[in-house]
C-alpha cells in the first residue's frame, strides 16, 4: 500500500462531483447557500454510516431504544431549552464589501480573554457603586480620562472614542437592571461569567474595541471596518397555517435531542425502560449558519445522530457513563478506519461549556482544513428534562418500584453524519506515488469494507462469448444475498478497475474465457490487488464473510 498523501479539499470536492457523491443543490440555477444534495454513491455511503451506526448503537445493545421525532415541533420546546433566548451567535459586517462574520471566528481565545478582564473590571466598578444612576452616568464621565488614555494608546479618534463611552453607559444601564434580578448571588464577576449574559456583555461592550483589531478577510480592508455586533439567531423561522402571524410561528429544529427528552415519558411508559438507558435517533437538524462553509463540514441543512443517555442523577455516576461514550465514540471512527493519529480527544474549558453541561469533550479529526469537531459528547445533567417538565407541566420524573421518583442525568454522545461522512472520505483518500503497482497519481479510495457504496463490481472480459450473460447472472445472484453489486462492460478490465478503486470497491469479479469453461472467476482485492480464483458458486459466501 503506498504511503498515505496530504489531500486538499479541492480534491475531495472535485472527486465527489464527478463520481456522484455530492453535487452543490439546485446547480441548474447556480446553486443555493451552503446547501448539497447526495449523489447515488454519497446516498450509499451516508445510509451505510448511518446503518453501522444504528447498529454498533441501537441493535446491538439491551439498553437502547430509538424513536424519529418531527423536524416543527410546538415552539414552546425551544422556548424550554433555551433555543430562543440563547441560541444565537453576535454578527458583524465589514463596512466596505459587507461581508458578515461570526464573531467567534474572527476572534482568538487571546484576544476574547483580554477584552474580558478589562471590561470586567469596568463592569465590577459600576455594579459596586451604591449611587443612583445620574451618580453612577457621573462617575463613570470621571472615568473618561482612564479611558481615553487606553484609547489613545491604541490610536483611536476622539469619535471612536465617545461611541465607546455611549456604549459603555448603555451597558451600565443593562447590566444593572440584570444584576439586581440575579438576587445579587454571586457578585458582578461571578455573574458575568454565565454564559447567556455573558454573550450579551461581550456583544455590547468588549467587541465595540476588538472589532478595530481585526481586518476584513474578504476585501482585507482595515481599520474601523467593522459594524456593531448584532445577535442572529440561528433557528430557521416558519409558519404553520395559512397565515403569517406572530402566534403561528415556528421553527425548524436546530439539533434531533429535544425531540429525545419530550418524548421521554412516553417512551417510559410504552418500553419500561430501567435506568441507564438510552434513546437513540437519527435525523435532519437545520441552522441558519452566519459562515458556512468547508464544503459539507458546516451546512444549513446536515444530519444527526445522537443519544441521550439516562443515568442516576448523580456527579459521580454521570461522570463513569461520560468517560464510557467519550472512549466509545472515538472507537465507533477507528473501527471503520480512521486511523488514530488523526483523531484526539479535547476536553472543553469550563468558559467553553454550554448553559446545560458540566463537562463536555470533542472528538476532532485532522481534516485539511485543520483540526475540528467531529462528534461531542457532554454531560447535560438533569437541565433539559427539568425545563421541559417546568415549560409543560407534565411531570417527567423517572419511577422506578422501590425508589423515589427523580429526574435522571444525561450523557449526550452526538456525531454530525455529514461530518463523520466528509472525515471518512479524507482518511480513505491514497493518490500513489507509483510505488504501490498503481500509475503515479492513481485515486484509491479506501473505504472500510463496511462504508464502501458498492462492495462487489463484475466485469465480462468481453461482451460476447458468454460472458456478460454470466457477469449479469453473477451480479443477480449478489444483490439477491443483499449484497451492493455493479455491473461494468465499458472499457478495458485495467479502466475497470482503477474506476472501481476510485469509488472505493473493496472486490472486482472478472468473468474470463477460463469462466466459460471451468465456473470459476477472477475476484480481485482493492487494497492489496491479490487476485485469486473462485467458484462461481462459492462467490456469495465467501463475499458475505469478507464482509463481517
Amino acid at each position: 500500500m503506498s504511503e498515505k498523501k496530504k489531500v486538499t479539499m479541492d480534491e475531495i470536492v472535485s472527486l465527489c462531483k464527478r463520481r456522484g457523491f455530492i453535487f452543490p443543490a439546485s446547480e441548474i440555477y447556480g446553486g443555493f447557500a451552503n446547501i448539497f444534495d447526495y449523489g447515488p454513491l454519497g446516498t450509499a455511503l451516508k445510509n451505510n454510516i448511518k446503518n453501522e451506526w444504528w447498529k454498533k448503537f441501537v441493535i446491538s445493545r439491551d439498553d437502547m431504544v430509538g424513536v424519529d421525532s418531527a423536524i416543527i415541533q410546538n415552539p414552546k420546546i425551544w422556548e424550554a431549552s433555551g433555543h430562543l433566548s440563547s441560541f444565537s451567535d453576535p454578527l458583524v459586517e465589514c463596512k466596505k464589501c459587507h461581508e458578515r462574520y461570526k464573531v467567534d471566528n474572527l476572534l482568538s481565545k487571546k484576544d476574547i480573554d483580554n477584552s474580558r478582564q478589562i471590561a470586567a473590571e469596568v463592569a465590577s466598578n459600576w455594579m459596586n457603586e451604591e449611587a443612583n444612576r445620574t451618580q453612577k452616568i457621573k462617575k463613570l464621565e470621571e472615568e473618561k480620562e482612564n479611558f481615553s488614555k487606553y484609547l489613545k494608546n491604541k490610536g483611536w479618534s476622539l469619535q471612536t472614542r465617545e461611541e465607546y463611552l455611549k456604549h459603555i453607559v448603555a451597558l451600565e444601564k443593562k447590566l444593572e437592571n440584570e444584576y439586581h434580578e440575579s438576587k445579587k448571588e454571586a457578585g458582578a464577576i461571578k455573574f458575568l461569567n454565565n454564559e447567556l449574559k455573558m454573550k450579551q456583555y461581550i456583544g455590547l461592550v468588549a467587541l465595540v474595541a476588538l472589532r478595530y483589531l481585526v481586518d476584513c478577510n474578504e476585501c482585507g480592508e482595515k481599520g474601523d471596518i467593522w459594524t456593531l455586533p448584532k445577535e442572529f439567531n440561528l433557528m430557521f423561522k416558519t409558519f404553520v397555517g395559512s397565515t403569517q402571524e406572530e402566534d403561528s410561528v415556528a421553527y425548524m429544529r436546530p439539533e434531533t435531542a429535544q425531540g429525545i427528552f419530550t418524548n421521554f415519558k412516553n417512551v417510559t411508559q410504552s418500553t419500561r425502560v430501567k435506568v441507564p438507558f438510552g434513546i437513540a435517533q437519527i435525523g435532519k437538524a437545520f441552522r441558519n449558519e452566519i459562515t458556512p462553509g468547508n464544503f459539507i463540514f458546516r451546512t444549513l441543512e446536515f444530519e444527526q445522530a445522537e443519544i441521550e443517555y439516562f443515568v442516576e442523577n448523580n456527579n459521580q455516576t454521570s461522570q463513569k457513563h461520560y468517560k464510557d461514550w467519550t472512549d466509545k465514540t472515538k472507537k465507533f471512527f477507528t473501527d471503520l478506519g480512521v486511523k488514530d493519529e488523526n483523531l484526539s480527544i479535547r476536553e472543553h474549558d469550563k468558559d467553553e461549556l454550554s448553559h446545560y453541561s458540566i463537562g463536555t469533550s470533542d472528538i476532532e479529526y485532522e481534516f485539511p482544513f485543520g483540526v475540528s469537531e467531529l462528534a461531542g459528547i457532554a454531560q447535560r445533567i438533569d437541565f433539559d428534562l427539568k425545563q421541559h417538565e417546568k415549560f409543560s407541566g407534565e411531570d417527567l420524573k423517572f419511577k422506578e418500584e422501590g425508589k423515589e421518583p427523580y429526574i435522571p442525568y444525561v450523557v449526550e454522545p452526538s456525531f454530525g453524519i455529514t461530518r463523520a461522512l466528509l472525515a471518512f472520505l479524507v482518511d480513505a483518500f491514497d493518490r500513489s506515488d507509483g510505488s504501490d503497482g498503481r500509475a503515479d497519481g492513481e485515486v484509491t479510495l479506501r473505504l472500510h469494507k463496511k462504508l464502501a457504496p458498492i462492495k462487489v463490481a463484475v466485469f465480462p472480459l468481453m461482451k460476447k462469448e458468454g460472458m456478460a450473460d454470466m457477469a449479469k447472472e453473477i451480479v443477480k445472484t449478489l444483490k439477491n444475498q443483499n449484497i451492493e453489486t455493479y455491473y461494468d462492460e465499458s472499457g478495458s478490465v485495467g479502466k475497470r478497475y482503477r474506476r472501481q478503486d476510485e469509488i472505493g470497491t473493496p472486490w472486482c469479479i472478472t468473468v474470463d474465457f477460463d469462466s466459460l469453461k471451468k465456473d470459476d472467476v477472477t475476484v480481485r482485492d482493492r487494497d492489496t490487488m491479490k487476485q485469486e480464483r473462485v467458484k462461481i458458486v462459492d462467490l456469495p459466501k465467501i463475499i458475505l464473510e469478507k464482509l463481517k
